[in-house]
C-alpha cells in the first residue's frame, strides 16, 4: 500500500484558518525539475507515493489517468506537462499531491514535496507582466524563502483553462 499523509497530519505553525486571517498563508512547497512551487495548504487533502494509474482514452496530455482513492475515482494530472514541460517519467521517487478543487479531488504528479512555509503577505510579490508563457497564467504570486524563489500556483486557474471540468477527466 502506498504511503499517504493526510493534510490534517501535516505540521502547521498555527491553526490554518487563524493563520490566513492573521495575514499569513501556509503553503506546501514542492519541486518539478529544479523549480520550486507552492500550493495553498488549505487546498491540500493528502500526499501520496506514486502508484500506477489507469489511463483514459481521449484525454489531454497532462491527464495521466485515474486512481481509486478509498472508493473515489481521482484523476491524476502530470503537473510538469500542465506547466508546459515534458512528460514526467514517474518512478517510486515521485509524489502525488491530492488537492480539493471545489468539491472534487485531483492528484498532482510532482517530483518531490519539500516543506510547509508560513508566508506573510509582505513576502508575496506579483508575477511580472512580461511573462508570456502558459506557466505564468497559473501563478498567483512569487515568494522568496531563504535562498530560493517559490512560484505559488492557483489551483483554480490551473484547471480552469483548457480543462472542460475536473469530473470530465475522471
Amino acid at each position: 500500500m502506498p504511503a499517504t499523509v493526510s493534510a490534517s497530519a501535516l505540521p502547521a505553525t498555527a491553526d490554518r484558518a487563524g493563520a490566513l486571517l492573521g495575514g499569513s498563508q501556509e503553503v506546501l512547497t514542492f519541486t518539478i525539475g529544479d523549480q520550486n512551487y507552492g500550493l495553498d495548504l488549505l487546498s491540500v487533502r493528502e500526499i501520496r507515493a506514486w502508484t500506477d494509474v489507469t489511463p483514459l482514452p481521449n484525454t489531454p496530455p497532462f491527464v495521466r489517468g485515474v486512481i481509486n482513492l478509498r472508493g473515489a475515482v481521482v484523476p491524476i494530472f502530470d503537473l510538469r506537462v500542465r506547466l508546459g514541460g515534458g512528460v514526467t517519467q514517474a518512478t517510486s521517487a515521485n509524489v502525488v499531491i491530492v488537492v480539493e478543487i471545489g468539491s472534487e479531488s485531483v492528484g498532482l504528479l510532482v517530483d518531490t514535496v519539500s516543506d510547509i512555509l508560513a508566508l506573510d503577505a509582505s513576502a508575496l510579490q506579483p508575477v511580472p507582466a512580461t511573462a508570456a508563457d502558459e506557466e505564468h497564467t497559473f501563478l498567483s504570486a512569487l515568494a522568496t524563502h531563504e535562498d530560493r524563489m517559490v512560484a505559488l500556483l492557483d489551483v483554480n486557474r490551473l484547471f480552469s483553462r483548457g480543462v472542460p471540468s475536473v469530473s470530465a477527466a475522471a
